[in-house]
């Protein structure tokens, strides 16, 4: 996919004053460069801002830029910009978490630490590479954690899906320790076949209660959980399906106006003839939000259809 496509382009704004307009975040955001497109998120019945907004750039380096500059504050509240996440993440328990350690697997034997700092550094400053070895053996299990000094560097990896390191093609997500994978699931976001038995960190075995080979239930001290229960059936049985509890928080944001949490990407049945599909295809209550006609986000807000496009 290239690095100018409209998924590499777009940021989500959550944390918006209610008194933010689509007007007031473009400007705010233009100082980085030409934005393509705004909008601010309203409920479809009393046109109140939900709290949460998307901006759109011409280019990816323009989101690059707007990130580093952060904290931003915008009629005077602090904002919470990120990446945004194409719909087919929505359902990732983590994809809503800003996180600074990196899980990389399918790392062959010859792909060594220096391999893995050369190739990753570019998306930011590393702080330290943890190859989990065996226990009795030393010998290296083929996954491991990266840990970034920003949350960006992260999402941004994960935006990018694909990357091969020294020949091999290495697979990324955001690593959850077990308070946040807790949590997670707390909120709907199910733990998938295989939070993996609690073993420690070197040894552990292979998959506990996820089953099957692959990178075992260890580590469960610290980012375990999920890694267990088979490389191949994703992580331990793939995070479960009901996304991150609603997504993006849960009733988060708390402003009144039921924040960007009441569902903005959580799995489940569509939620009727708006927004839906074309903007992200998870279950938001209801039927439409922001009465805005078509555009880049896929069929418009308020009249339904579109395909593809972000949770």
């Amino acid at each position: 996919m290239s690095e100018e496509s409209e998924q590499f382009r777009k940021i989500f704004i959550g944390g918006l004053h209610f008194e933010t307009t689509d007007e007031t975040l473009r400007e705010f955001y233009e100082k980085w460069g030409e934005v393509v497109d705004c909008v601010v998120m309203k409920d479809p019945y009393t046109k109140k801002s939900r709290g949460f907004g998307f901006i759109t750039y011409s280019s990816s380096t323009m989101v690059d830029e707007c990130l580093s500059q952060r904290p931003h504050e915008i009629d005077g509240k602090v904002v919470d910009p990120k990446r945004a996440m194409p719909r087919e993440d929505s359902n990732k328990p983590e994809a809503h978490l800003a996180v600074k350690k990196l899980f990389v697997g399918g790392v062959k034997d010859h792909v060594t630490d220096d391999d893995l700092r050369e190739y990753f550094q570019v998306f930011g400053n590393i702080e330290s590479i943890e190859m989990i070895t065996e226990r009795e053996t030393g010998k290296r299990r083929g996954f491991g954690f990266i840990t970034f000094d920003d949350c960006d560097a992260v999402d941004k990896i994960v935006l990018r899906k694909n990357h091969v390191v020294n020949g091999v093609m290495i697979e990324v997500k955001k690593a959850m320790d077990k308070e946040q994978m807790n949590a997670a699931a707390a909120r709907g976001g199910g733990r998938g076949g295989g939070r993996g038995a609690p073993r420690g960190r070197g040894a552990g075995g292979r998959g506990g209660r996820g089953g099957g080979s692959g990178y075992g239930g260890g580590y469960d001290d610290g980012f375990g959980g999920g890694y267990g229960g088979g490389y191949s059936s994703g992580y331990g049985g793939g995070y479960g399906d009901a996304g991150y509890g609603g997504g993006y928080g849960a009733g988060a944001w708390g402003q009144g106006a039921g924040g960007y949490g009441n569902g903005y990407g959580a799995g489940g049945a569509p939620f009727g003839s708006g927004y839906g599909a074309g903007y992200g295809g998870g279950a938001m209550k209801n039927a439409g939000y922001s009465q805005r006609g078509s555009g880049p986000y896929g069929g418009g807000y308020g009249s339904g259809g579109g395909a593809g496009g972000y949770y």
